[in-house]
């Protein structure tokens, strides 16, 4: 068999490093095609995952519309070369390559920026969602019971390093948190600006107090924080997450995953995204907060209070043992899934509960 997987985002890496270990121990073969950007390009490398870049993405709206037709272009003619069984994403331009060569298409969604789900849904066979409240998608859509963070951060399969708190500097059980700042040059970025530089700075001044502080960002970082910088290489950061007192910032994808971990974690947003207001409302994992002035002062003091708070790992970790039990192995159902799609889609729809087979 032969999977071609079109990526975006450094996340969407680890969403099919799994499966494509799996699926390449039997002899079968995967491309990976993809954008330039952030860390992409390292992950794929690291993993050993044969990948083709179409270089950096564009950031106007005007470049993104240009792109639409780019993107999907140069994956068509690479899928032509590569003759594909099936094409994976978690973006739109794989769906309409599929579609035009006639190739089974199965979608991950969890962003739900219906400007994208409406461009690549008519072409897809299948989107795959997590079970929280979100917009439906109509008699495609998919749903299995856990969140996309759990394609790579299920215990099953991955076990985080505690090596890596010697290799960020750290003392035996000495505190740290990771702060996350964003670009916000996504489609689905457009009209927020984030957390402002004054609060950037409070905040790190704050939690200075009671831990470390190691940033992640995808901008330059302005002097003051620039010695903050996460010192470690990107496939480190998950085993350093899972070892952290607090996940605070503007990426969604990483306040979930440190939920998987069992990491308290703070997330800001406008709009927010469906999967963390259900960590917040069903687990109590997470805190969401909008961008507004006053919330990202509210937002450093929960920070604060949640470094504070005694015994605040084991609630938490006992947190996410509830939150697993009710949880499948999404790795392992997803193999499945692709493996014996179409049919997989016909048993899903017939009999949803099939997936708690894979536990």
């Amino acid at each position: 068999m032969k999977y071609l997987l079109d990526i975006g985002h450094p996340a969407h890496v680890h969403y099919y490093k799994n499966f494509a270990k799996t699926v390449l121990s039997r002899g079968d073969r995967v491309l990976f095609t993809c954008r330039d950007k952030e860390v992409t390009i390292a992950l794929l490398e690291h993993y050993h995952l044969s990948y083709i870049s179409f270089g950096r993405s564009y950031k106007s709206v005007t470049g993104k519309i240009f792109g639409l037709f780019y993107f999907t272009w140069r994956v068509f003619f690479i899928a032509l070369r590569f003759k594909p069984d099936i094409i994976l994403n978690a973006s739109m331009y794989g769906a309409i390559c599929a579609w035009l060569l006639r190739k089974p298409h199965v979608s991950l969604e969890d962003t739900f920026n219906m400007e994208q789900v409406k461009l690549y849904l008519p072409f897809t066979g299948c989107v795959l969602t997590g079970d929280y409240e979100h917009p439906p998608l109509g008699p495609k859509e998919l749903q299995f019971s856990g969140y996309q963070e759990l394609l790579y951060l299920h215990p099953n399969h991955f076990t985080p390093d505690k090596s890596v708190t010697g290799e960020l500097g750290l003392s035996e059980n000495e505190p740290y948190v990771i702060v996350r700042f964003v670009s916000w040059d996504a489609s689905h970025d457009i009209g927020h600006s984030g957390i402002n530089m004054q609060n950037k700075l409070e905040a790190v001044k704050a939690f200075s107090h009671y831990s470390k502080v190691f940033i992640s960002s995808e901008k330059p970082l302005p002097p003051d924080l620039e010695p903050y910088r996460f010192p470690l290489s990107p496939e480190r950061m998950h085993h350093a997450m899972a070892f952290a007192s607090l996940i605070y910032g503007e990426s969604a994808t990483m306040v979930s995953e440190g939920a998987m971990l069992g990491i308290p974690g703070i997330y800001l947003d406008n709009t927010g995204r469906y999967y963390t207001t259900d960590q917040e409302k069903s687990f109590a994992l997470v805190f969401n907060y909008s961008e507004s002035p006053e919330d990202q002062k509210k937002s450093i003091e929960k920070g604060v209070e949640l470094l504070k708070t005694p015994g605040i790992r084991e609630q938490w970790q006992e947190k996410r043992r509830k939150m697993l039990e009710q949880k499948i192995d999404v790795p392992a159902f997803f193999v499945w899934f692709v493996d014996h799609y179409p049919e997989s889609h016909r048993i899903m729809k017939e009999n949803p509960g099939f997936q708690y087979n894979f536990k």
